[in-house]
């Protein structure tokens, strides 16, 4: 199982950010995917979910980014998404993409996010 994130990096208040999380060595479709983020000095933190096919691509939002962030995937690709917008100071962190694989977990190496004017 390999996750790879791309699309981190500085952007201002109020702006927009896409991250991808390209997967392989496993059924894609199958597994719920996540996102997390940790800030400097804090815990890892769940951002977003979205279920597999079996579970109709259901999502789940931390509080803190409901309404701003918007989770989804491209089966076709192999791909989750995270539509970042609205962005704050506070969603600086490093982004990292989860998946849970025949009960093993696999984190991808993260992916730099920093909100600043």
């Amino acid at each position: 199982v390999q996750l790879v994130e791309s699309g981190g990096g500085l952007v201002q208040p109020g702006g927009s950010l896409r991250l991808s999380c390209a997967a392989s060595g496993f059924t894609f479709s199958s597994y719920a995917m996540k996102w997390y983020r940790q800030a400097p000095g804090s815990e890892r933190d769940l951002v977003a979910t979205i279920s597999g096919s079996s579970a109709g691509g259901s999502t789940y939002y931390a509080d803190s980014v409901k309404g701003r962030f918007t989770i989804s995937r491209d089966n076709a690709k192999n791909t989750v998404y995270l539509q970042m917008n609205s962005l704050k100071p506070e969603d600086t962190a490093v982004y990292y993409c989860n998946a849970l694989v025949r009960y093993a977990v696999y984190w991808g190496q993260g992916t730099q996010v920093t909100v600043s004017s």
